[in-house]
């Protein structure tokens, strides 16, 4: 696996992994209808840097995106957010891209990773992200409305990355 800087290309094969994600209503926050216009600015344009994780053949596995989470005075601390295929799960490909992600978030001189909205029933995501030493610093109690659940609680992570 290779995780390389985002490239226009890469657009119709991240959108085919984050439309079924954002059409589940499980884990993100977007509206599970999100235009596929609206979803390539909010993970391509708008945040500082995307992130492909590709195979041998350059096919793309999955992808994170980095930026800041607050402007101004709260801007050393970044978030990211991450999106895996669904054929390409459990391979290892999210441990990848947060380890990937922390690095280059040191680069960019950011402080601290912030993950602002963990759903408490993304058992995976939360054991993984533990693993990786992130705490949970906060329980938003019913702060996401899963599509199957109804209102479950949402987690803030965060890890010191200095």
């Amino acid at each position: 696996m290779t995780i390389r800087p985002y490239d226009a290309r890469d657009w119709p094969a991240l959108w085919a992994i984050l439309q079924p994600i954002f059409r589940a209503g499980e884990t993100y926050p977007f509206a599970p209808d999100i235009s596929e216009a609206e979803a390539k600015a909010a993970w391509v344009s708008r945040p500082l840097a995307t992130y492909v994780a590709t195979d041998e053949y350059n096919g793309v596995l999955g992808s994170y995106y980095l930026k800041p989470n607050q402007p101004g005075l709260g801007d050393h601390v970044c978030n990211c957010g991450y999106g895996v295929a669904e054929a390409a799960r459990g391979r290892g490909v999210a441990t990848q891209l947060c380890i990937h992600s922390q690095a280059e978030a040191r680069r960019r001189g950011f402080h601290a990773m912030q993950f602002n909205l963990v759903v408490a029933t993304n058992e995976g995501a939360v054991r993984l992200w533990r693993r990786l030493g992130f705490e949970i610093v906060g329980r938003l109690p019913q702060a996401f409305r899963h599509r199957q659940l109804g209102f479950v609680d949402a987690f803030v992570m965060y890890k010191l990355l200095a």
